[in-house]
């Protein structure tokens, strides 16, 4: 009897305590959010963890820095410590197949005229190219002073009217005037000694400023100090924007600044657009947020260095959010150099664009969120210097998959990785034939659905077979 009743006091002390503990860890787990065990990655300083929505939205509302915030150059600073990312995907690619080029199939330059090309004797006179709009202005000359003829040239022309009609003008002028020189000469079907001349005044004669040069030199390596990198050519931009008419993922508010910059550009012809069709037709640039889901579905890591070749990023940090959430490490001019290293380029947005330009042919892999002129000219020199790795992002199909994300009818993993890793397996800048007109049009439209020279240098840049000449770099320079 004497033992039941110490039995029954014993569970009854034994009840109170698991009462009291049980207490303890819910108002712990009220007090400090969890009591569960988490673990932490090599090196960070927080748990990984999945973000809640609510820090989601407060981390695109403040941010815990802005991401074109000045940072100490890598050479003088340890890389950024990843403290909060994404679970890798378990179907990510072998890394050696992500970063190597698509096959050359034993093309290389080869830009030396004919031996029956005959140079003049003599110069009859100058050139003078005013271009208009980003990268062009770099690579441009100027004589100040001269006796000076204006010409606006005739679009996609052939040598007929460079001969009969515009080298006359050099009888009377010292200086021939091109009011504006964008596709001014047809990319097609000209004499193959015209087409050599072009290639070496593309990639051999034309050069940057030696400061320009330098610096991007000096940015190149800088990314590298971080391990191969991606240099995105984000083109998300309020102007490109305004232009595209594209507003997917804008407020309302951001949607109509829009509108109105493009009824106020009168040189904009189409004012009235449709964002959603834009879209769907693949004529919008990727969103940041796509741009991340893409390079995760592709099997790019979390930490993956990228170079975000950019102006202004519309919307900031707000938009920059989800794409600084998987990959951390973003990197672009102001944080890669001290102002003092940039301040002879600040002010003037087309040497900066220059900067952007080389960091994007020299890296490793150049991914162009829209296939405007700068992506053109640097997929064309990338094709030039041996097939370098380029993947052009099928827009039109792209956005779909990422729609049917949006509605839940499909998610992020292995089997929509498999779809967009096949969407893009023939577009990565892999040696193929300029592309001609699209067939059926007809005047100059016909010469605008032509794929520009610049943008890709085959054939008349390349040769197939076994290498017999000297090496570009070796060669004297050709004006």
């Amino acid at each position: 009897m004497q033992k039941r009743r110490r039995r029954t006091l014993l569970l009854l002390v034994l009840r109170k305590l698991l009462t009291c503990a049980i207490c303890a860890i819910a108002l712990l787990a009220l007090l400090h959010g969890h009591v569960f065990p988490s673990y932490k990655l090599p090196g960070a300083t927080e748990p990984l963890k999945f973000p809640s929505q609510h820090e989601i939205k407060y981390q695109r509302v403040v941010g815990e820095q802005s991401w074109k915030q000045e940072l100490v150059p890598p050479h003088l600073s340890k890389p950024p410590v990843t403290s909060h990312k994404l679970d890798e995907p378990s179907w990510s690619l072998d890394s050696g197949n992500l970063w190597k080029p698509p096959p050359n199939r034993d093309f290389f330059p080869c830009i030396d005229h004919s031996p029956n090309y005959t140079g003049p004797a003599e110069s009859r006179g100058y050139l003078l190219v005013h271009t208009n709009g980003g990268l062009n202005q770099m690579r441009a000359g100027e004589l100040a002073t001269a006796r000076k003829a204006t010409r606006q040239f005739r679009s996609w022309s052939g040598m007929e009217y460079y001969q009969n009609e515009i080298a006359r003008m050099w009888e009377n002028h010292e200086v021939i005037r091109a009011a504006k020189s964008d596709s001014r000469l047809a990319n097609n079907k000209l004499n193959q000694d015209i087409q050599k001349l072009r290639c070496r005044a593309c990639y051999q004669a034309l050069r940057f400023a030696p400061r320009i040069e330098a610096m991007g030199k000096l940015l190149v390596e800088r990314m590298r100090s971080y391990g191969p990198y991606i240099a995105l050519h984000l083109r998300y931009e309020k102007d490109m924007l305004a232009f595209s008419g594209c507003t997917h993922g804008l407020s309302p508010a951001q949607a109509d600044e829009l509108r109105t910059i493009r009824e106020n550009t009168e040189y904009w012809k189409v004012k009235e657009i449709n964002s959603t069709e834009q879209r769907y037709k693949g004529y919008c640039p990727l969103t940041p947020r796509e741009v991340g889901i893409l390079l995760t579905a592709l099997g790019y890591r979390s930490n993956t260095p990228i170079y975000i070749a950019a102006g202004d990023i519309y919307g900031g940090d707000f938009h920059m959010a989800d794409l600084r959430f998987r990959y951390p490490i973003l990197m672009n001019k102001e944080k890669l150099a001290s102002v003092a290293e940039l301040q002879p380029f600040l002010g003037h947005a087309s040497q900066m664009a220059a900067l952007d330009y080389i960091v994007s042919v020299e890296s490793d892999v150049f991914i162009p969120s829209y296939s405007g002129n700068m992506a053109r000219a640097v997929g064309g020199h990338r094709r030039f210097l041996g097939h370098r790795k380029t993947i052009s992002p099928d827009r039109k199909a792209f956005v779909r998959l990422v729609d049917k994300l949006e509605q839940g009818t499909l998610s992020e993993g292995r089997k929509f990785s498999d779809r967009i890793i096949e969407l893009h397996r023939r577009r990565q800048g892999s040696p193929r034939k300029r592309k001609g007109p699209i067939s059926g049009t007809k005047g100059m439209d016909r010469f605008r659905s032509e794929e520009a020279f610049y943008e890709n240098p085959l054939p008349d840049c390349l040769c197939q077979g076994e290498r017999t000449s000297v090496p570009l770099d070796d060669r004297k320079q050709t004006t």
